[in-house]
């Protein structure tokens, strides 16, 4: 297997960075287009635990769209061959000094282009 095909990566890239505009502008028509419409979607976020594509897609449309800037920092996307791809990443809210945030999804490549499989999002005290 072939680790970060240039294009690959770039394709992944591209992703993101819109996953990243629909989330902090709170755009769930969006957000729920790059989430994989299964049973199997899973995210675990800060507050929730969240099983199937119902469950994730009835979160953002109760969620509040208020204040979801925020600094992204040591973003690392990873491409295995063509069709499956992680991403890390660290950020930072203004509404929480002292805190960091860490996010990582599992994107695969469908018929519909990339989507999340699966996300987990946790907030721990930044030391530095």
């Amino acid at each position: 297997m072939e680790i970060n095909i240039a294009a690959v990566k770039a394709e992944v890239e591209a992703v993101f960075k819109a996953y990243e505009t629909a989330l902090v502008s709170n755009d769930v028509e969006t957000l729920d287009r790059l989430f994989l419409n299964a049973p199997t979607t899973i995210r675990y976020g800060g507050g929730e635990n969240l099983y199937g594509f119902a469950d994730i897609a009835a979160f953002r449309s109760a969620r509040e769209g208020g204040n979801l800037q925020r600094r992204l920092a040591r973003t690392v996307i990873t491409t295995y061959g063509t069709t499956f791809a992680t991403a890390s990443t660290l950020f930072y809210r203004d509404s929480a000094p002292g805190k960091v945030g860490r996010q990582m999804q599992t994107w695969i490549r469908t018929d519909s282009g990339w989507q999340v499989a699966a996300a987990h999002v946790s907030v721990i005290d930044d030391r530095g």
